[in-house]
């Protein structure tokens, strides 16, 4: 029989949606930035169709990076106020 203990510290860990292209500079920023500071993400990359159209949805436009912080119903555009942002969680 196998058991899973999950502890979390400092309250809830976040679940970020990260809606990125492929080659945009400003979304690797970011992506840069979670991941040097060990930030979960879940990238979801503008180039499938269903990512695109969930953007469109979600956002109303096609800009990237897009993150959509689904615990704080948070939706934001620009990296520098998407990296302020998670800074602060």
């Amino acid at each position: 029989m196998m058991y899973l203990l999950f502890i979390v510290y400092e309250g809830v860990i976040n679940m970020l949606d990260l809606y990125v292209s492929q080659y945009c500079p400003y979304c690797k920023k970011v992506m840069n930035y979670l991941d040097e500071n060990n930030i979960e993400y879940k990238m979801l990359d503008v180039g499938e169709a269903e990512n695109f159209n969930k953007l469109v949805k979600l956002g109303g436009k096609d800009q990237v990076p897009f993150l959509n912080d689904t615990d704080n119903d948070v939706l934001m555009y620009e990296s520098s106020d998407i990296i302020n942002y998670i800074s602060k969680l």
